[in-house]
């Protein structure tokens, strides 16, 4: 029988979502309560419980690092370039890959990109940068600091789905082209990603360009500022005076 196109994408959200449970270590989910009257607040059930959430990073953060999939890359890094941040992160910062300053000190964005998000995340929202998480794309440097190949994404998304099934965040604010096509598998311009929430199971994203082009195009720190006042919105957060 044919599904539907909003069938499909339904059952591809739900064997997606299934799968980065199981990739985060979860094997079982108790039967749901199928009774019409309930006293009972249902839990997210299959979640990773918040208290366990930086092991299993930290496991994870292990496995990646000894990971050689991708030959150059592998031969190229300094050090794996995992993530950073509160393991119960309502908001996931997404990036596209390690520079060179990620690379020699294992933190995403911590070089003068990195300080203009920081200012973006507690200047412009009213956060702690510990408050949030930080990740990106890829976990090595791609030599030159050239956009990570096709292949070297799809090597890495294991680790990315697995990261962000154990976070369980609200919302994913995908920083650059890069980030927003990986993530919402399209090849939508970052100029009409823009604007407006999108779904990724379930998780509320937001689009919005890259710190280290902001740096290049002051001009289109405004263009950010409106979406993140749109994240802001979405996460029913008092925008700073």
């Amino acid at each position: 029988m044919d599904r539907s196109p909003q069938e499909r994408n339904l059952h591809r959200s739900l064997v997606q979502k299934l799968e980065n449970l199981q990739r985060a270590g979860i094997t079982h989910l108790r039967k749901a309560n199928l009774s019409p009257v309930s006293s009972v607040t249902p839990d997210p059930e299959g979640s990773v419980p918040p208290e366990n959430r930086d092991e299993k990073l930290t496991t994870l953060a292990q496995e990646v690092s000894a990971c050689t999939r991708c030959q150059e890359l592998a031969e190229s890094r300094t050090q794996t370039v995992f993530g950073v941040g509160n393991p119960q992160a309502r908001l996931c910062f997404l990036g596209e890959a390690p520079g060179a300053d990620e690379d020699r000190q294992g933190e995403p964005f911590v070089g003068r990109a990195g300080k203009l998000l920081t200012d973006i995340i507690e200047k412009g929202m009213g956060l702690n940068r510990s408050d949030v998480y930080i990740l990106n794309i890829l976990k090595c440097r791609p030599p030159g600091n050239r956009n990570p190949l096709p292949e070297e994404a799809g090597n890495c998304r294991r680790f990315l789905d697995q990261q962000l099934a154990i976070i369980q965040p609200d919302f994913i604010c995908c920083l650059g082209a890069v980030a927003a096509q990986n993530l919402l598998d399209c090849t939508t311009p970052i100029g009409k990603l823009r604007g407006v929430l999108h779904d990724y199971l379930g998780i509320r994203v937001v689009c919005t360009y890259h710190p280290a082009y902001l740096l290049r195009n002051p001009p289109a720190k405004k263009s950010t500022w409106e979406d993140i006042q749109l994240l802001l919105d979405a996460m029913n957060i008092r925008k700073p005076c």
